[in-house]
């Protein structure tokens, strides 16, 4: 398994490419005032501005607040009981993914299954998703890893076929567009993450949109303990509300989104052109025809048969001051906690591939092109003192 420091341990105080950020715009800080002068913190109007600004800018007609990505996943999957879902059902998953997406199907009361994911780009493998159907499935929850889309029509066209439900995993894929569509827009459901790292911030938060009145009413009852009009229960909810704090600095971050989306392009697609030295020795994301990656960072995975390992640059950059995270796990095969499904190494071969020799580090919108030029030349120094050339 891999031994890349934990996604939540900073070994340094400060780096000098740091891995995330969080705009707290100046807007944002005026809300939170206000919200503390009227002591209303709980949901509120500001939820709701936020909410109206996120689906306009997602292009849909509903946008619901929650807590965090996680519950948006969860809720979004337990809006199945209203179709016929049952407890125990089960829904696809990539098995390369933060590990709150496969959390996020036994939280809301199903099984996952999973499916690999191709090395390349990181992304469930849509030729092995046929094969992982049974009579108990009920929705495909593809993951826009990295910001980088999935082959969404692909998987929308099985999903037909077998009448399923695709609920997009987005949660690092805010403002990615595949095929001229925007990321959410092409799945009956998606979930977004507005954690602190992401392009679109509630410092803690996520938010479901659709287009769905009756799946969005379901969101809004499942949030609050599942209820519906004054003191009525109907569903087995959760307790996954926004406040208004958190809304406060997520308008702030609508207000400038394309700010943010722009910058950090700018830094994605800059790194992908200083990189192309290095494709001997690293598998790097890549933007293909027909797709605009919402880029949340920049993944890095070493090929095979090289004389380093991914502990020893990953040290080295961040004895640099380079700080990187590493790439995931292969949920059933690499997280301890999932063990009890009786999956075993060399299930999933590419998840546990890239787990096992990937990293990824920060792109966002703190970063300018000076940092990326040091991140490149860090890379090339560290191939130099093993002998190799770039």
């Amino acid at each position: 398994m891999a031994t890349h420091k934990e996604q939540s341990i900073e070994t340094k105080t400060q780096y000098q490419v740091p891995f995330g950020t969080v705009s707290i715009t100046p807007e944002a800080r005026t809300l939170i005032d206000k919200a503390l002068e009227t002591k209303f913190v709980t949901r509120g109007k500001y939820v709701a501005e936020f909410e109206q600004l996120f689906a306009r800018l997602f292009k849909r007609k509903y946008a619901i607040a929650v807590s965090s990505g996680t519950d948006a996943d969860a809720l979004s999957l337990a809006t199945l009981y209203d179709y016929g879902a049952r407890r125990g059902d089960e829904i696809i998953v990539p098995a390369l993914s933060f590990v709150a997406t496969g959390n996020a199907v036994f939280q809301a009361g199903f099984n996952p299954v999973f499916v690999d994911v191709k090395r390349e780009t990181l992304n469930i493998d849509v030729d092995k998703i046929e094969v992982a159907i049974t009579q108990r499935t009920r929705a495909i929850m593809p993951v826009h890893l990295m910001g980088k889309p999935a082959d969404m029509d692909r998987i929308m066209a099985i999903a037909e076929k077998h009448k399923l439900y695709v609920i997009e995993d987005a949660a690092e894929a805010h403002g990615a567009e595949y095929k001229g569509r925007l990321i959410g827009t092409l799945g009956h459901m998606a979930a977004f993450s507005l954690y602190a790292a992401h392009i679109v911030t509630s410092i803690e938060g996520g938010m479901v949109i659709t287009d769905d009145k009756q799946m969005a009413e379901a969101v809004r009852s499942l949030r609050n303990h599942g209820i519906v009009n004054k003191f009525e229960f109907r569903r087995i909810g959760f307790s996954a509300k926004m406040n208004e704090i958190e809304a406060a600095v997520g308008i702030g971050n609508i207000r400038i989104f394309e700010e943010i989306l722009n910058t950090r392009r700018r830094n994605l697609l800059y790194l992908i052109e200083r990189f192309r030295k290095f494709d001997e020795y690293f598998i790097s994301v890549k933007e293909d025809e027909g797709e605009k990656i919402g880029p949340h960072a920049f993944s890095i995975i070493l090929r095979e048969g090289l004389n380093f390992t991914k502990d020893e640059i990953v040290a080295d950059l961040d004895r640099q001051g380079i700080d990187s995270r590493n790439l995931f796990y292969s949920m059933p095969t690499q997280c301890p906690s999932y063990a009890f499904l009786g999956h075993t190494l060399g299930d999933f071969p590419e998840a546990e591939y890239c787990a096992d020799q990937g990293f990824h580090i920060g792109i966002h919108q703190d970063i300018g092109l000076a940092q990326l030029d040091y991140v490149a030349e860090g890379v090339e120094a560290f191939l130099k003192s093993k002998g190799l050339s770039a």
